[in-house]
């Protein structure tokens, strides 16, 4: 039984509040959503849920002041540049992009567009933005991990899996974040007894092959890195760690439901609905340049004790209290 079930139902009871005032327009706006999932994914449809919701909430109603227009990826890095593109290239009034790939096609695309990113790593390091307090250009948005959590997942996992000597991290070649990750690690993987391995992919069919080829020898554990790739490919992913059996930790929420050991990571959710805030302040009038990039406060830890002992792992009681959410 999953902990916290009668606090998410009361926080999730349906409660009618009174609209914002219509803003003042004398045209529809256009808002471009990117999203990376594929759009039967409910996991994407409930971000996308909590952020129409929101913009309607502060006086944006879809087909009378303004219109969205949404395009799903799902995970595939062509589809995501073609798609950043074609967004762009409607003329938006405002951009909103999820995870870094899709940000780096529409910030070569548009210096003018106002872009409103979620869930992307180290904007500073990436070149997105100037600074987290003042981005300038045309660029804001929601960080989802700062570099430092590298350090705290290898920890946890240790934590769970003492024997685990040998850690591979899963990175997505070339990508700028999974790269800052990966220097953190390698400055902290002494600490903590291990050893470290970067098993890059570029696509779907190298994932596979990548987990199996690091879990032929023994003592090793997996770090899934945040990636559109990634994520879509969860529930593959879960099913190759438990086949190889590899103990591994996950940066979302979606991953230890979906069967995974350990995840700890941000609210994602609330995010999209920080990400709609942003978006009605750009629209009234605010520069994206002004609006200052904002970086998770809060994060939370899921246990999967089923993984675990299937895993033969006995979970520390220590980490146990920790956890926000164990699922059984």
């Amino acid at each position: 039984m999953r902990r916290r079930d009668f606090l998410g139902a009361v926080g999730s009871a349906a409660v009618a509040w009174p609209l914002a005032a219509a803003p003042k327009t004398e045209r529809t706006r256009l808002i471009s959503v990117l999203m990376t999932f594929a759009e039967a994914d409910p996991e994407g449809q409930a971000r996308l849920a909590a952020f129409q919701t929101t913009f309607r909430e502060l006086g944006w109603i879809d087909g009378q002041n303004s219109r969205i227009v949404v395009r799903w990826a799902a995970g595939d890095m062509e589809r995501t540049q073609r798609f950043a593109m074609e967004l762009i290239a409607l003329r938006p009034d405002v951009a909103v992009v999820m995870s870094a790939p899709a940000l780096v096609v529409m910030q070569r695309e548009t210096s003018a567009v106002p872009i409103v990113f979620v869930q992307v790593s180290d904007p500073v390091g990436s070149g997105f933005v100037a600074s987290m307090s003042r981005p300038g250009g045309n660029i804001t948005g929601f960080a989802n991990f700062e570099t430092s959590m590298a350090s705290k997942w290898i920890e946890l996992l240790k934590e769970v899996a003492p024997h685990v000597s040998r850690i591979a991290f899963l990175i997505h070649a070339g990508l700028v974040p999974h790269l800052a990750f990966w220097r953190v690690a390698q400055d902290a993987a002494p600490s903590f007894g291990v050893q470290l391995t970067a098993a890059e992919v570029r696509n779907h069919s190298e994932v596979e092959r990548a987990i199996a080829a690091f879990a032929a020898d023994g003592n090793g554990g997996l770090i899934v890195l945040p990636d559109p790739v990634f994520n879509t490919l969860r529930d593959s992913i879960v099913e190759w760690t438990a086949r190889y059996r590899l103990p591994a930790i996950y940066p979302f929420r979606f991953y230890a439901l979906a069967g995974g050991l350990l995840s700890y990571g941000i609210d994602q959710i609330d995010q999209w609905r920080g990400t709609a805030r942003y978006v009605d302040r750009i629209l009234r009038g605010e520069k994206a340049a002004d609006l200052p990039v904002q970086a998770p406060d809060k994060f939370e830890l899921l246990i999967n004790l089923k993984s675990a002992r299937a895993l033969g792992l006995t979970v520390p009681p220590t980490l146990l209290t920790r956890a926000d959410d164990v699922i059984e």
